[in-house]
């Protein structure tokens, strides 16, 4: 049996965590240090404050090669463990969290979420006490306090009820972790999660100089931006007339609506864009809601984000959560949130540049990105340019550079989704369709879907119609209607109502009929029709039924996929097999064997009246453990999407086998580091990403790829 030390470290640090694990562990201090070995032995608590001299048992379990160090959330006590006062470094590979293992199997990463679900007691008193010393000890005292920190010597009796609170997590770490499954953190995806550690490691170089020039930009703009709005509305703080700033939404609707009969229902920035052209607008009112738009612009605070966790180096790390999008296995971003980038104002460029949208070619943008990089470092964008927030905006992913004698090599699985939905499904037309793509022979598939749905040939087709056609295919394969386009059209900017008066003459007769069927009975039983007119609903509606027609192996995989749910839940132990995924209830977990051999996960599923099925989970919105309800076409989503990161995975590890360093994933998108040469490129990249696993044979795989000094998406 492999030895294993149980770690939980306590820190104090001025800096806030806030700012990043690597920017903290820069400074932090280690004070308590409380370990246990394998799974029976007591626990003790090192008082680093009292004794500089690591524990004998401690130091040699350190330097025992063959000793796994396991943390509740490893990558903090393996950070500090290296760059804080201690300077301990142990190998990546020996290293296990047990937060990682629960995110791997769809459970919250917290410990004592993780406690109440899996039936560890904990007392909530000496929970709520704990939460209070850590207060008291780890952070420095409010600045009105005449004491700047709290320590074993101004709070004896405190600090001995902190030890004991500090043991307890590793009682509570043992027993959860034995409760937990392992499916997901062995073998590749334990590889995988060190490769993730060696990622979160090396960071991305960042733009310094232009992260803090920016958010002086931004800080002026701001302020400029208030003070119109004041001017604009007359504000007088004495009198209590006006508004003193775009961000008070509910007296800048209310004088909106009073200074110009303009009644908007919200300030949300889809509101907001339908309105801000409409020529019935006053121009007064046209130009308030232009500056809401632009002091809204949230994506803009990440400078601040990448400002504060920059590490002394000028690398920003820790940007990678391992499962945190938990239930496909995806991972989510962290600090400045690079999964979560904003798409570029494509309208502004155009008008930078005096063209329509449609006219931007990759080397206007590249030409753009260069000369506002010049125009915000020589602190003169907002002297030369109005949409400033807007042209920051469009910055932010380009504060991630090469650093010298270093090309920065991307590449991006490409419609990954939808060959994954084609070739799991069996809908051979659509995998010969995208081999076709690939071997110059057929059409791009996301132009091919408008231009079917327009009945006009795929090379007529824009790039914002390509924009339709990748909502129609991302959205209407996961069993998706009318809201699914609604979803798609806010995140790719795709103005519903012009695409329903471009195609409601076109579409097929019968398939209209159903669809404007299907809007009478809405609207009967009092279902949300989204806010559209008659006409954008029934053009989305018979564009999905135009769709299903097309793909009938996907559409038939969807009530598949539900049966072999409730199936494997009524007979636990039963694998039930569907198109090459297994279905498996043991326990209280419900288990998809996915091609790669990885699964996916869902906790306590159940079957109720009516034929529904949920399972227990973290809602996406409220962030609570609870049921949650699912359908065939979801089922279909998760699926498709895990299999997706499986692929990467397989690019991820191909990549750094060949010499490049992963230093950012991104979707289904690799950054890496090479050496400058014409040995490494970011064209080769996708050549490793594009090789066929052995657990996916048919899958119609293909990336690209670009070379660059400074990220940036091509449009």
């Amino acid at each position: 049996m492999t030895r294993r030390v149980w770690l939980d470290l306590e820190t104090f640090n001025e800096k806030p965590i806030q700012h990043g694990t690597y920017a903290y562990a820069e400074t932090a201090e280690v004070t308590i240090a409380t370990y246990a070995f394998d799974d029976e032995d007591p626990v003790y608590a090192w008082d680093v404050t009292a004794r500089s001299l690591m524990p004998d048992d401690l130091s040699e379990a350190f330097a025992d090669p063959d000793c796994e160090v396991v943390a509740h959330n490893a990558p903090f006590d393996r950070t500090v463990l290296r760059q804080g006062n201690l300077k301990i470094d142990i190998p990546i590979e020996r290293w296990r969290c047990t937060m990682a293992q629960a995110l791997a199997h769809s459970l919250p990463g917290k410990l004592e979420s993780l406690g109440a679900i899996l039936g560890v007691h904990e007392d909530k008193r000496k929970l709520a006490e704990g939460k209070n010393l850590v207060q008291l000890f780890c952070k420095p005292r409010p600045k009105n306090s005449k004491l700047r920190r709290a320590t074993r010597l101004t709070h004896p009796v405190e600090w001995q009820r902190f030890l004991e609170y500090a043991k307890q997590d590793i009682v509570s770490m043992r027993e959860i972790a034995r409760k937990m499954p392992v499916w997901n953190y062995r073998n590749e995806e334990l590889a995988l999660w060190h490769l993730d550690q060696r990622i979160n490691d090396r960071g991305v170089c960042i733009d310094v100089e232009l992260v803090e020039a920016a958010v002086r930009t931004v800080n002026r703009e701001q302020k400029r931006l208030k003070e119109e709005v004041q001017e604009a509305t007359g504000f007088d703080r004495e009198a209590e007339t006006g508004v003193e700033s775009a961000g008070q939404r509910d007296k800048l609707l209310r004088y909106i609506l009073e200074a110009y009969g303009v009644a908007l229902p919200d300030l949300q920035a889809s509101t907001l864009e339908r309105r801000v052209n409409d020529p019935d607008l006053p121009p007064e009112a046209r130009a308030l809601i232009a500056m809401r738009m632009s002091a809204s612009t949230t994506s803009t605070t990440k400078y601040k984000s990448l400002s504060r966790g920059v590490s002394s180096d000028g690398r920003l790390r820790g940007l990678l959560q391992f499962c945190g999008a938990m239930r496909t296995g995806r991972w989510a971003g962290r600090l400045f949130q690079p999964q979560n980038l904003p798409r570029p104002v494509l309208e502004a460029i155009a008008r930078w540049f005096g063209v329509e949208v449609k006219d931007l070619t990759d080397e206007m943008f590249g030409e753009y990105i260069d000369f506002v990089v010049l125009a915000i470092k020589a602190d003169a964008l907002d002297l030369i340019a109005d949409e400033v927030m807007a042209h920051c905006s469009n910055l932010i992913r380009s504060t991630i550079i090469a650093p010298p004698a270093v090309a920065l090599c991307v590449a991006d699985l490409a419609n990954i989704e939808g060959r994954v939905a084609a070739w799991l499904a069996g809908e051979a037309w659509k995998v010969q369709a995208f081999r076709d793509y690939d071997a110059g022979l057929g059409p791009d598939l996301y132009k091919l879907a408008y231009a079917k749905s327009f009945k006009i040939d795929p090379s007529e087709v824009s790039k914002t119609g390509r924009q339709i056609g990748k909502v129609q295919e991302l959205m209407l394969q996961y069993e998706g209607g009318v809201g699914a386009f609604v979803t798609g059209s806010e995140t790719y900017g795709i103005d519903l109502e012009e695409m329903a008066r471009t195609a409601y003459g076109s579409l097929p007769t019968n398939e209209r009929h159903e669809a404007e069927g299907f809007l009478s009975w809405a609207q009967e039983q009092g279902r949300s029709t989204f806010g559209l007119s008659d006409e954008a609903f029934v053009t989305c509606d018979t564009f999905k039924r135009l769709w299903r027609g097309a793909h009938p192996n996907i559409t038939s995989l969807w009530p598949e996929l539900k049966t072999a749910f409730t199936l494997a839940v009524e007979n636990p132990g039963r694998t039930i097999d569907v198109r090459g995924l297994k279905f498996r209830c043991d326990g209280a977990w419900l288990r998809i064997r996915l091609p790669s051999g990885r699964c996916l996960c869902y906790p306590q599923p159940r079957v109720h009246g009516g034929g529904k099925i949920s399972y227990m989970g973290v809602n996406q919105y409220t962030r609570k453990w609870q049921r949650l309800f699912t359908y065939g076409g979801k089922l279909f989503e998760n699926i498709v999407q895990a299999i997706a990161r499986d692929v990467l995975r397989e690019g991820m590890f191909a990549a750094e086998a060949e010499g490049y360093e992963v230093v950012l994933t991104v979707h289904d998108e690799i950054i890496a580091e090479a050496p400058n040469t014409d040995d490494y490129s970011g064209e080769k990249l996708a050549e490793i990403m594009a090789r066929l696993p052995a657990w996916a044979p048919g899958l119609p795989l293909a990336a690209a790829g670009y070379t660059t000094y400074r990220y940036r998406k091509e449009l």
